[in-house]
């Protein structure tokens, strides 16, 4: 019983686009390591960019960032 579990942030992301990671993500272990679909389990964490960071920083105030920059 596989279970994937994919983190994306919390922005905008459409359920249309969801469903695609979730069929692809099942597709993918069927294909690889023959694993029956009905038996995978596929988890989308949207997770906030105040609580994902990278170099230091959160990804919020590194975007906050890069829009003084383009403005």
């Amino acid at each position: 019983m596989p279970i994937v579990t994919i983190k994306i942030t919390d922005e905008g992301v459409t359920t249309q686009q969801k469903n695609q990671l979730i069929k692809g993500a099942t597709e993918l272990l069927e294909k690889v390591l023959n694993k029956n679909p009905a038996h995978t389990f596929v988890l989308i964490e949207e997770i906030s960019t105040d609580n994902w960071g990278v170099s230091g920083e959160s990804v919020s105030v590194r975007r906050e960032r890069q829009k003084k920059i383009i403005i």
